[in-house]
C-alpha cells in the first residue's frame, strides 16, 4: 500500500538541490506526483507531494528530515488523498491592476466573502508598457461553491475600489 506525503522545503538556493530531494526519494522507492518549485530572493522553495510504500515512510522521512544538515529544511506530512471538488465549478482568474500594498489582502478577502476556495496563486509585479508605473498580476485558480458563478465573481472583482481588470477561464 502507498502513502501520500506533502513536503515544503526551504534552503538557500545552489545547484543540485533537487537533484538532492531526489536521490533519497529513489533510495526509499518514493514517486515524486506533483510539485511547485521557485528561487525567490535567493532561496529555493518548493512543495511537492511524493508516494511512498507504506513499509518505507518512517526511512524517508527520517532521510529527508536528516537533509538539514546539509542546509535544507524539509518537513513532512502525511496526507489522504482527495480529489479535486466535484461538486463547483473551477476557474482560473487572472488579475491585472494598479500595485498597492494590500492588494493581494483585498482580493483574497473579496474571494473569501463569496466562499471561493483558492487552490493555486501566483503573482508577480509588471511594469506597464506605456507609463512604467507598477502593476499587480495574478493567477488564481480556484473552485466555486454551489450556486455562485463565473460571473459573480468577475463583478465582486471589478466592483473593487482599485481598478482590476478580470479574465475568466473555465475548468483546468
Amino acid at each position: 500500500m502507498q502513502t501520500s506525503l506533502v513536503l515544503t522545503v526551504l534552503s538557500d538556493d545552489r545547484p543540485g538541490l533537487v537533484k538532492m530531494i531526489s536521490e533519497v526519494l529513489k533510495e526509499y522507492e518514493g514517486n515524486w506526483t506533483e510539485s511547485r518549485m521557485i528561487h525567490l530572493a535567493g532561496k529555493f522553495a518548493g512543495l511537492l507531494k511524493v508516494t511512498a510504500p507504506e513499509s518505507k515512510v518512517d526511512l524517508l522521512v527520517a532521510a529527508l528530515t536528516g537533509m538539514q544538515d546539509d542546509g535544507i529544511e524539509i518537513t513532512v506530512e502525511v496526507v489522504a488523498d482527495t480529489s479535486k471538488n466535484a461538486n463547483g465549478e473551477t476557474l482560473v482568474l487572472e488579475v491585472l491592476g494598479q500595485d498597492s500594498p494590500g492588494i493581494v489582502n483585498a482580493i483574497t478577502q473579496e474571494l473569501s466573502s463569496l466562499q471561493v476556495n483558492v487552490e493555486e496563486l501566483i503573482s508577480e509585479q509588471r511594469s506597464a508598457p506605456m507609463s512604467s508605473e507598477t502593476l499587480f498580476y495574478a493567477k488564481i485558480d480556484m473552485s466555486l461553491p454551489e450556486g455562485l458563478s463565473a460571473r459573480d465573481v468577475q463583478k465582486a472583482l471589478e466592483a473593487m475600489p482599485d481598478q482590476l481588470m478580470v479574465d475568466i477561464q473555465f475548468g483546468d
